[in-house]
């Protein structure tokens, strides 16, 4: 699907920022990298072999278990735990953050077309904010505005967008949202606004 493929009128677009604009994983094992460096540099353990460890947990057993295999692994990591949570919030990144060709392709038509474009994101504000600094945007940043549902409350509540539509006089038929998530899908449908999972795009 292409933007040429949208009801022309839409004049809003709402995307989530992890999985939709740009792969999750791109900032997460850069995280680990980092992380890994940092435990080589202080403690001599081999980088090389926790970045794998770290990256082999996430894809077999998911994010919320990958440090407590480094502790078992490396027990002296252990006293690392916050510094390995602090990472995520303040980490700068090796490499920039690159958006999906096809997303990034959309966005700049919708620039061009000067409709809106919104970032609704869930999950750790600052997090999500150290995120986006590290994208590439290839120069579209004013087009861009940004919330943060945790300071309202997480999709799929809709406060936030609720505050979205009442900041920019909007009507829930101008809008179009694209997730890649159920809270998404629901946060769309409890609004009544029009929802696309990004898979249709990608």
């Amino acid at each position: 699907m292409k933007y040429k493929d949208i009801d022309k009128r839409k004049t809003a677009f709402i995307l989530e920022l992890d999985d939709v604009l740009f792969p999750a994983k791109d900032y997460i094992y850069q995280v680990y990298y980092l992380f890994a460096n940092m435990l080589e540099y202080v403690e001599l353990v081999d980088a090389q072999q926790t970045t794998k460890l770290m990256t082999d947990t996430y894809i077999s057993e998911g994010a919320d278990f990958v440090f407590d295999a480094v502790a078992q692994q490396f027990p002296v990591a252990e006293k690392y735990r916050d510094k390995f949570d602090n990472l995520f919030i303040t980490a700068k990144l090796p490499l920039k953050l690159l958006l999906y060709q096809n997303m990034l392709t959309l966005i700049q038509d919708v620039v061009v077309d000067r409709k809106k474009l919104f970032i609704v994101t869930n999950g750790n504000v600052l997090q999500q904010v150290n995120k986006i600094k590290q994208v590439e945007w290839h120069k579209l940043e004013p087009y861009l505005t940004c919330y943060f549902a945790e300071e309202t409350a997480p999709k799929p509540e809709p406060d936030v967008l609720h505050l979205l539509m009442q900041e920019h006089s909007l009507q829930r038929r101008d809008i179009l949202m694209i997730g890649n998530a159920v809270v998404d899908s629901l946060c769309a449908e409890t609004v009544g606004i029009d929802y696309l999972n990004v898979d249709k795009f990608l």
